[in-house]
């Protein structure tokens, strides 16, 4: 009987020990994890800070360094939609779907003559 209570006793106080020092290292982990949120948030602070010190105004190019705008299609000139239907007029001419005088009229209609 006295083995069993020595090994019972054995027993008993490893898993107290076990127990206990889950426990503290359960505390200790969550205590440093706070630490170490902390510090991050005061870092990401400090950064934001430094960053937002760091930022330049916008800055816009000068009224002569900018862009002109594109220059209007010459008097008389002809846009890229219309020479694009005209020249799908043109294939449905050569195709023989469109006749002479059907051609002239759209091509009459595009132009805007």
């Amino acid at each position: 009987m006295g083995l069993l209570r020595g090994v019972a006793r054995t027993a008993v106080v490893a898993g107290t020990a076990s127990a206990v020092s889950g426990r503290v290292q359960r505390r200790q982990a969550s205590k440093f994890a706070e630490k170490d949120a902390a510090t991050a948030a005061k870092q990401q602070e400090a950064y934001d800070q430094q960053m937002g010190q760091q930022q330049q105004p916008e800055y816009q190019q000068p009224v002569y360094q900018q862009q002109p705008p594109p220059p209007p299609p010459a008097a008389g000139g002809i846009s890229d939609d219309a020479i694009q239907q005209l020249k799908e007029l043109g294939a449905l001419k050569e195709q023989g779907i469109l006749t002479e005088e059907e051609f002239v009229a759209q091509k009459a209609k595009v132009l805007g003559t």
